[in-house]
């Protein structure tokens, strides 16, 4: 079934909620339009989605929800975004609010496609449920974060493909611009050589992140439900965040290839808590104490959060390291940072965002040997880069290190990622095909971290 990739914008952004009546529905006035349902949209991400308008797209939200602050904070989200003085957009919400938020809207099916995100204890189940239904699926990560979960992932893929509907997830840091010029360069033999197989102590590929609990999301302050830090329902950290970089490994190391969970063997995995103090825990919820269902993780007054998790497997032969780490607040004038390498035979592919650059991500490019490899890079540059990236160049900072330096206009940020992945979703579902490495590379990924979460619990 083809569908208008504007129009299917529409559908992945529409689950907020402003009205208190009941849905009614349309599919029937225009089947061949793309409409979103959000549901239960319990984590911020819901709303990015709908930051931005897309030409072609019905602006009819249609939400499914519990009543509760989450809803609410979504709908404030989509009223700010409307009302914004640049570009504002205009979205119109059709809601539903009630226990039976998920019946209603099986039952009703106002749009082809769900949105969402939100408790990851739940997200498999609404998955299932959608499948079932003929719905496609647009999901923020992780899909699992559970062995349990995994099995029904597995069955909702295989039902998807039965009913001829889609199942994706939102992989916004394929579109960091210098995570794309990383993977382009590590595809330039020219340039990186071969990638090497690695050791234990030197990866063919690492991929590290850091974030932070209390951060500013369009403007405001996060808020985050208390049970953001309850990891029955949001994850450990091994099985959440490691998600975006599992996939990178996987889209960077073997571009366009599929990866079967048999190319994947854990050599290594652990986890460990961020403690949080209860001013530190009222700050980013706004809660005085913390929840009944918190008590388990309390040591004393302080909470225990298994967010951190690092990892080490080798994939398709290839030594591949993991890890994420969780802080309260990052230090003024900084924020969430990556850190990434890929070892190749003729050069490293190193992204850094500390304090030398500004705490923005920057590409390095470290030979290791070979003669004229300015001009090396500087030919690739004309060749390979600027015809999407213009204006893009080379400053040589060290006898055998060169930093990347991309114009601004590429820089869009987190954000705006959203709407990237979401216009890529729709081209996909116009097409009526996600491209053939796709769904056997989500299963291997979720197969990834789920063995690493095993294995850190032992």
């Amino acid at each position: 079934m083809k569908y208008n990739v504007l129009a299917l914008l529409v559908i992945l952004c529409l689950g907020c909620g402003e009205s208190k009546k009941e849905v009614k529905p349309t599919m029937d006035d225009n089947p061949g339009q793309v409409r979103l349902m959000t549901l239960d949209p319990g984590h911020f991400h819901a709303a990015l989605v709908q930051k931005t308008m897309y030409e072609g797209v019905d602006s009819t939200i249609y939400v499914f929800a519990p009543e509760g602050p989450e809803v609410n904070d979504f709908l404030n989200k989509i009223k700010s975004y409307n009302t914004r003085t640049e570009n504002p957009t205009h979205w119109k919400v059709d809601s539903y609010f009630g226990n039976d938020y998920l019946e209603k809207m099986i039952s009703q099916k106002p749009g082809n496609v769900m949105v969402v995100a939100g408790k990851n204890s739940k997200k498999i189940d609404y998955i299932l449920a959608a499948v079932k239904a003929g719905l496609n699926v647009y999901a923020d990560k992780p899909l699992v974060i559970n062995p349990e979960g995994f099995q029904k992932l597995e069955e909702a893929f295989k039902i998807a493909n039965e009913k001829g509907v889609m199942i994706y997830d939102i992989m916004t840091e394929r579109f960091e611009v210098t995570t794309g010029m990383q993977r382009q360069f590590s595809m330039l033999p020219e340039v990186f050589g071969q990638v090497l197989e690695g050791s234990k102590e030197e990866p063919a590929i690492i991929k590290e992140s850091v974030h932070h609990f209390f951060k500013y999301v369009s403007g405001q302050p996060l808020v985050r439900p208390a049970w953001f830090f309850d990891v029955n329902e949001e994850g450990e950290g091994i099985v959440d965040v490691t998600t975006h970089l599992v996939d990178l490994v996987q889209w960077e190391l073997f571009p366009d290839e599929i990866i079967e969970r048999a190319d994947i063997e854990m050599v290594e995995a652990k986890r460990w808590p961020t403690i949080l103090t209860l001013e530190e825990f009222n700050r980013v919820t706004g809660l005085e104490n913390y929840p009944d269902y918190l008590q388990k993780d309390l040591e004393g007054d302080k909470l225990k959060v298994y967010c951190n998790g690092e990892m080490l497997y080798k994939i398709k032969g290839k030594y591949a390291k993991v890890s994420v780490i969780w802080n309260y607040e990052a230090p003024e004038g900084t924020g969430d940072t990556h850190y990434s390498i890929m070892r190749g035979t003729k050069s490293d592919l190193i992204i850094k965002q500390g304090a030398e650059e500004n705490y923005k991500p920057t590409l390095y490019i470290k030979s290791k040997g070979g003669e004229n490899f300015d001009n090396v890079i500087a030919e690739a540059i004309e060749q390979h880069i600027n015809s999407k990236f213009a204006g893009t160049k080379a400053e040589k900072v060290s006898e055998d290190m060169w930093k990347i330096n991309i114009p601004d206009e590429f820089k869009i940020g987190h954000e705006a990622h959203f709407g990237q992945v979401t216009q890529n979703y729709l081209r996909y579902l116009e097409n009526g095909k996600l491209p053939n490495w796709e769904v056997p590379n989500m299963i291997t990924k979720y197969y990834t971290t789920i063995e690493a979460y095993k294995m850190a619990k032992e």
